[in-house]
């Protein structure tokens, strides 16, 4: 038998109570200021959120930033506001009547698009991602005010001829898809600024029609297999960005110096084993980022630190290569891990640009931790 308490007020009772409560709560926020401290707690909410991102079949690249994982996103939130297509919602930097010219569709369970979209054919931008869609509608040539067509990770395969017609078209951006060419019609898109298409990788060459985008700033072809510099590309004279990281290149060919307005070159992860003097001709280059394993010769003006000039010669880490062991469940697909590493490298480069000077080399480094 307990301890026997003979009370004859009753606030004793309440007291000896109280006491218990506030005891027994100021435990329990030392215990939750702990967690909060705890590396364990942050790594069981980084696993649960990870788990729950394969389940649902998002790639790496949506909850990880630079190698992290990111569990203040609110990731998971995200993806169920965007299960339904929608006209998109006023933003920041968008009025509410820009909006109605705006059209956003996201989810795994859309395999075509809404047969309402024909009839919108006052939009002048797609925002189309992470969907089933294998094809672009011909229909899309109803839509002469079209500006931005922006259909990353989708499971396109094919683009239609009719996308020439749009000729008021700044930016097309089909990267992560599955397409095997690109139509030579988009050589008649003469106000375009700005191609993105990487992570398809299976493109090997552009058609040279792609010659006539002479508003061209901004291309992107890396993680694809080209075996050298499409000849459009070097026809693209106001061209300042170029990205053909991660093909096969070889060589680069020696009338590179055509691209006067170039401003950065992405070349790492091919396969040259000398740069041409041609790149000394570039007088507004600011930065080149190449990979130093297969490089024998370079030129040594590109190594003066009294230029402008920003020379990265990137050694790439040979575990990069390394297969996951566990099963086809755990492997992150090739276009996941090519997104990955362009995410890594547009945080790479954002720093680069921030510095007064780089590094004489950069050794990436990665790792791989399954718990």
């Amino acid at each position: 038998m307990g301890h026997k308490v003979v009370a004859f007020d009753i606030s004793v009772v309440r007291g000896l109570w109280e006491t218990r409560v506030k005891k027994h709560k100021a435990r329990q926020k030392e215990e939750a200021e702990r967690l909060e401290r705890s590396a364990l707690e942050k790594i069981k909410e980084e696993w649960n959120l990870v788990s729950e991102c394969r389940r649902r079949g998002v790639p790496q690249a949506a909850y990880c930033r630079n190698g992290f994982v990111d569990t203040g996103a609110r990731l998971l939130d995200k993806l169920e506001r965007n299960s339904l297509p929608r006209q998109s919602l006023p933003s920041k930097g968008r009025d509410k009547g820009s909006s109605k010219f705006v059209f956003e569709l996201s989810g795994e369970h859309w395999t075509e698009l809404p047969d309402s979209l024909k009839e919108q054919t006052h939009l002048k931008e797609w925002h189309i991602s992470h969907t089933l869609i294998e094809a672009i509608p011909t229909y899309i040539k109803l839509f002469q005010a079209m500006r931005i067509l922006d259909l990353p990770k989708n499971q396109i395969s094919h683009l239609p001829a009719e996308i020439g017609c749009l000729k008021n078209l700044k930016e097309l951006n089909v990267s992560f898809n599955h397409l095997k060419s690109i139509p030579p019609e988009l050589g008649e898109c003469e106000n375009l600024e700005k191609l993105d298409c990487s992570g398809n990788l299976e493109l090997t060459e552009l058609p040279f029609e792609l010659s006539n985008l002479k508003q061209v700033t901004f291309v992107d072809l890396s993680a694809n297999k080209f075996s050298s510099v499409p000849i459009c590309v070097l026809r693209m004279s106001s061209l300042q960005w170029l990205d053909i990281s991660n093909n096969s290149l070889n060589d680069l060919p020696q009338d590179i110096d055509r691209l006067e307005e170039l401003q950065t070159f992405l070349l790492y992860k091919n396969k040259l084993t000398y740069l041409p003097y041609a790149l000394l001709n570039l007088k507004k280059l600011t930065l080149l980022v190449v990979s130093g394993d297969h490089l024998v010769e370079i030129p040594t003006a590109l190594c003066d630190s009294s230029t402008p000039l920003k020379f990265v010669n990137l050694m790439d880490n040979p575990i990069d290569n390394i297969q996951c062991q566990d099963g086809e469940e755990m492997r992150e697909s090739e276009q996941d891990r090519q997104h990955f590493d362009k995410e890594f490298m547009r945080a790479y480069i954002e720093d680069l640009k921030e510095r007064e000077s780089v590094p004489s080399y950069t050794t990436k480094v990665s790792f791989s931790l399954q718990l």
